[in-house]
């Protein structure tokens, strides 16, 4: 397996890997916003490549803050369906942790939604603790 860092070049697999994460978001609207992250600066995006088939994908975000310092928030965490308990999640993630060493964070953080108990599992066996609530409010 090889882990990467990926860049807009490779837009076509990530799109067909979030639809998985996000299947009530139009292919387009994935498109433009994954374009989008793209152009910030703070933005990264990772791959985990079997065969040069990319099957897993995770973003993240380059962030200070007080009670943390300097972290790399995950987001966006999807395996390919095929892959799933297979240990794929736990490679990824290890070499996330190594890339957040190498660049200098302190910790990493991650948001998981509500509904999905088995990421939550899977994160507090790669032991990670629940610190509080994500909460979110829609700008009309």
């Amino acid at each position: 397996m090889e882990f990467k860092q990926l860049d807009v070049s490779y837009l076509d697999d990530l799109v067909a890997l979030a639809e998985l994460l996000n299947p009530n978001l139009k292919e387009s609207v994935l498109r433009e916003r994954q374009r989008d992250m793209f152009n910030y600066e703070a933005y990264r995006c990772f791959g985990l490549f079997e065969n040069d088939e990319l099957i897993a994908i995770s973003a993240g975000w380059l962030t200070v803050r007080w009670y943390s310092g300097k972290q790399l928030e995950v987001d966006n965490v999807v395996v390919d369906p095929r892959m799933r308990s297979k240990g794929i999640g736990s490679k990824l993630f290890e070499h996330i942790h190594q890339w957040a060493k190498e660049n200098d964070c302190l910790t990493v953080e991650l948001n998981a939604y509500v509904t999905n108990p088995r990421a939550h599992k899977f994160y507090y066996n790669e032991g990670y603790k629940v610190l509080g609530f994500h909460f979110q409010k829609e700008m009309e």
